[in-house]
């Protein structure tokens, strides 16, 4: 069960305290208390952990300060949607982006980085077409053990650096133990802070569930979560709640697509139709990776990437983020080269986004009108 308070209450108010003192004497119940940062307000949830079948809901309804009460059908108890209208926000800000399930942003980069140069280039490339987030992989997992695993610490400085100096305000960083949030940090306040790190979880530790409590005991940095390649999407909303759970709030949930020859020649079984699942079960906003998904630059005769045919089908489906591989010198990354982006297509890739964009909301404005003429339909 899920007491929302009225928004003007707050932990020092008389109100606030009483509904505390209230809750507490409820038998074999124990209180979980999260704020959620919204961009105009701070909302506080109360979350009641325990057998509260038989808890009678319209009493604590009725205590001074509290706005309604939300039983809890769904396993997602802090991220997921636990009623039809179920209206909370979904959005949070982070070094003055915001990202909800009504935003879009393009985190255009390089999947590993390689040089200084290749990093300047790429953040001067996103820097002239309006771009304010990137990816840039310090810490690569990879299947092979003898495979290039990242700079690691050795790139944080100079990648900070340069996305200070070419105004990039988030980058997409994975990490794969919970040291490198240590060297995150110390790496952002020797260059200053000029910019701002959304950690990643990769599919190889969605279910790392010490790294997530790790991950999750931290508000300092926003998560992107990636969906596990191999386990079940519920298996994977799971993994986010262990993130929230923990008290940070601000995930994001990213689609990569399916380890299964059924997507063959794509490198992973494209994923994409649980974005509307997934904003329908949960309050996250929605990542595509639509590198990892097909991992090739193949051409379908109409002359667009098939890369480009699987973003447009994500946007249109109400994508809130997308993580793609951008590269100066392809041939010369030292991952993923062949599935990446070249620099002179990222103003095509970004008007192609803006036409599904403008898909997606003439979607979504035509269902509303025949919602206010029909609620049937």
């Amino acid at each position: 069960m899920i007491v929302i308070l009225e928004s003007q209450i707050r932990k020092d108010s008389k109100e606030y305290r009483n509904i505390i003192a209230h809750l507490e004497h409820l038998p074999g119940i124990r209180l979980n208390v999260h704020e959620v940062h919204g961009t105009q307000q701070i909302l506080t949830e109360i979350y009641l952990v325990g057998d509260t079948h038989s808890l009678p809901k319209e009493e604590i309804q009725a205590l001074p300060g509290v706005e309604r009460v939300v039983r809890v059908s769904q396993p997602y108890r802090v991220l997921g949607r636990h009623a039809v209208n179920d209206n909370r926000s979904t959005a949070f800000e982070y070094n003055g982006v915001t990202f909800s399930q009504d935003h879009l942003h393009v985190f255009a980069g390089l999947c590993a980085v390689d040089t200084p140069s290749h990093v300047e280039m790429m953040m001067q490339a996103l820097q002239e077409h309006g771009q304010v987030c990137t990816r840039m992989g310090a810490y690569k997992p990879r299947t092979n053990p003898y495979s290039f695993q990242g700079h690691g610490r050795n790139c944080l400085n100079y990648v900070f650096e340069l996305a200070g100096k070419y105004g990039i305000k988030v980058i997409a960083m994975e990490i794969t133990h919970d040291s490198h949030l240590l060297e995150i940090r110390q790496a952002l306040e020797q260059t200053g802070h000029p910019t701002g790190v959304m950690v990643q979880i990769g599919t190889r530790n969605t279910q790392n569930f010490e790294l997530l409590k790790s991950v999750g005991r931290q508000n300092e940095f926003p998560v992107l979560l990636k969906r596990g390649f191999g386990i079940t999407l519920e298996e994977s909303l799971n993994a986010a709640e262990y993130l929230a759970s923990e008290g940070n709030h601000k995930v994001v949930f990213g689609l990569r697509g399916m380890k299964t020859h059924l997507g063959d020649p794509h490198r992973n079984f494209v994923d994409f139709s649980h974005v509307p699942v997934v904003k329908r079960l949960t309050r996250m906003p929605v990542c595509i990776d639509p590198s990892h998904s097909v991992g090739s630059r193949d051409r379908a005769p109409d002359g667009l990437l098939d890369l480009q045919h699987v973003t447009a089908q994500a946007v249109i489906a109400g994508a809130n983020m997308i993580l793609v591989d951008f590269h100066p010198v392809p041939e010369k990354a030292l991952v993923d080269g062949p599935q990446a982006l070249l620099l002179s297509e990222l103003p095509t890739f970004l008007e192609d986004i803006h036409i599904a964009r403008r898909a997606y909301e003439q979607r979504v404005a035509l269902a509303a009108a025949k919602l206010s003429c029909s609620p049937n339909f």
